[in-house]
């Protein structure tokens, strides 16, 4: 008697590569291979079991028992994401808050999470990203380079004032090296 007669159908497709036909199953297959690549949030995890057609008191079922084995852990992930993040991309606290707001990731645990960075670190790594791109705008005018550095600085979502302040100082610092007739100008 084969798997297909005894009635039980999931023994025949998992050896034929398929996916299983149980709601729960299907789930748990899903979740593990999203989660074998990267760490992903509970809502990301749920948002594809949605598409995937998997009804929702399922997918919250086996997202609970991943939580509870430590599969799942979004308070894990934001303090992974906001480390690797600022370290690797330069992003400040605002844009990483944004970033993992859109990954579903709870207020408090982004609260937590953004305690890692405090305005000192944020200020340096900052300065390290102007230090990088100050080279590349050598030749404009100081205004032209100020807003370009500042946009960049911006974009990664520093605080206006701090990315005013620390493009200035580098502006400054690199015109008494280089070029004097730009000391003392301040084009806002």
């Amino acid at each position: 008697m084969d798997a297909e007669d005894s009635g039980s159908p999931a023994p025949s497709r998992a050896g034929k590569g398929l996916p299983p036909q149980d709601p729960g199953e299907q789930a748990r297959a899903i979740c593990l291979r999203l989660l074998t690549g990267t760490a992903r949030t509970r809502k990301q995890l749920a948002d594809a079991l949605q598409k995937r057609g998997i009804p929702d008191d399922v997918s919250d079922e086996v997202l609970s028992r991943f939580e509870e084995v430590g599969l799942i852990n979004d308070a894990a992930f934001a303090d992974a994401w906001v480390e690797s993040r600022h370290h690797g991309r330069g992003l400040a606290r605002r844009a990483l808050a944004r970033e993992l707001r859109n990954k579903g990731v709870a207020p408090p645990l982004i609260d937590d999470a953004m305690e890692q960075l405090d305005s000192d670190q944020e200020e340096e790594r900052a300065r390290e990203l102007v230090a990088r791109k100050l080279r590349s705008t050598r030749g404009l005018e100081r205004d032209r380079r100020l807003r370009r550095l500042a946009g960049m600085l911006a974009r990664k979502g520093y605080p206006e004032g701090m990315a005013l302040r620390v493009v200035r100082r580098a502006l400054e610092e690199e015109g008494e090296a280089a070029d004097d007739d730009d000391l003392g100008y301040d084009p806002l």
